[in-house]
């Protein structure tokens, strides 16, 4: 039934059935989080056999025993294998730790020392909604967040090329191509191809920060195709102002994986020299046993395969919940994402806060309200990010029926006062 059809006694007797059903769920003292998007217990133990894998033989192709110093580029069959991953070629790839959040930090408090000498107040351009952890690092240095609304194939780039040719301030872009955070999108050719042409127009000192946290993670047996940025920017010209990120934090062990950055030579000597004054290099032999463990594309390839047999069945029934539960209802929107780790889910304007509040209440924790737009601020109130891969189905299912009884609830209530 669509609520917006109900009249104000049927929305009535609807908000006190619900509100019954609301406390017989609080009774039962529910402690489950829905907040981060893990890998669950069973995909970490897919990569169990990385541990003890290099069986005490730590020397690489040429020679070199990855136990010692040096080789702040990470070692040659890791470089080679990110240039595959990545569309790049080795010599533009940059390999690190645990984590590609950290070196888009550090790549960034670089870029920081080029625009403060300009005396520009940089700003960056933020696809919303999307992933708090770009805000957080514009929070920190102090760069202002321009938000661009988030479309079914990417950005509206009608917007960011408006903004970018109005706005000299304007240094850069957040993007996440694939199963973008938390859409699930995929961005199309045309929005590729358009993307690349951005430096034209934007300055030398512009940069495209290209996360493909999702670049393998697929939900569908036929995955979403995204385009090659690296070679759009090789015919615009632009590869210096391209910074293309990934890492195996949700393909092995979440803690102990292995990152990269692409970006062009030129800019990653750079990257480099800036990094060479606070570190000798990252965790070399880290690198070695994820290439023995993955060995190549194909490896991986297969390797994921085993990730989507766990993770479909959870978003397969987190949106069947919803359909069955909010379907037709006009109280609320959802995505059904291809891939990637999250269901973005749009209450009625101005509920978001109460529903996760009440939620919260209900035992059940989700990611805060807002955390999807910078500053923390969505201004429809709207917008939940639903993480379903680190529970176990059964615990995901119980969450899931509390979530679509407090939108239920809030839209029940918000109706009757209208």
């Amino acid at each position: 039934m669509n609520y917006h059809d109900l009249s104000k006694k049927e929305l009535e007797s609807l908000h006190a059935s619900l509100s019954e059903q609301f406390e017989r769920i609080k009774s039962e003292r529910l402690s489950l989080d829905l907040t981060r998007g893990k890998p669950g217990a069973d995909q970490l133990d897919l990569s169990n056999d990385l541990d003890g894998i290099l069986n005490g033989f730590y020397l690489l192709q040429d020679g070199t025993d990855v136990r010692n110093y040096g080789g702040i580029l990470g070692i040659p069959e890791a470089r080679e294998f990110g240039a595959e991953l990545l569309g790049s070629t080795p010599d533009e790839v940059m390999v690190g730790g645990n984590s590609s959040l950290t070196l888009m930090y550090l790549f960034l408090r670089m870029m920081m020392e080029l625009w403060q000498s300009a005396e520009q107040q940089p700003r960056f351009l933020c696809p919303v909604p999307g992933y708090d952890r770009h805000f957080a690092i514009c929070e920190e240095f102090g760069i202002d967040m321009v938000t661009v609304p988030m479309t079914d194939t990417g950005p509206d780039m009608d917007i960011v090329e408006r903004l970018v040719h109005e706005d000299t301030s304007i240094k850069g872009i957040w993007c996440v191509p694939r199963y973008s955070n938390p859409t699930g999108c995929t961005y199309s050719d045309e929005v590729v191809d358009r993307m690349s042409r951005l430096p034209q127009h934007a300055g030398d000192d512009f940069v495209i920060m290209w996360d493909n946290a999702y670049i393998a993670h697929h939900l569908a047996e036929t995955p979403d195709p995204l385009k090659s940025i690296m070679a759009c920017c090789r015919e615009t010209d632009t590869t210096k102002n391209l910074v293309i990120l990934a890492s195996t934090s949700k393909i092995t062990f979440a803690g102990a994986g292995i990152s990269f950055l692409a970006t062009a030579r030129e800019q990653l000597a750079q990257f480099e020299k800036y990094l060479g004054i606070a570190m000798i290099g990252f965790d070399k032999v880290n690198q070695l046993r994820h290439l023995r463990f993955l060995e190549d594309q194909a490896g991986l390839a297969a390797h994921m395969e085993k990730h989507r047999q766990i993770l479909a069945p959870k978003f397969k029934s987190v949106l069947s919940i919803l359909e069955t539960e909010l379907g037709g209802t006009g109280i609320a929107r959802w995505t059904k994402p291809n891939g990637g780790y999250f269901v973005s889910l749009d209450t009625m304007p101005g509920l978001a806060s109460n529903v996760i509040g009440m939620a919260a209440d209900a035992g059940v924790k989700l990611t805060p309200a807002g955390a999807t737009f910078p500053y923390g601020r969505d201004p429809e109130n709207s917008n939940i990010r639903i993480a379903p891969t680190y529970p176990p189905v059964e615990q995901l299912n119980k969450a899931m029926s509390v979530l679509v009884l407090c939108i239920q609830l809030c839209s029940a209530a918000q109706l009757t006062k209208a």
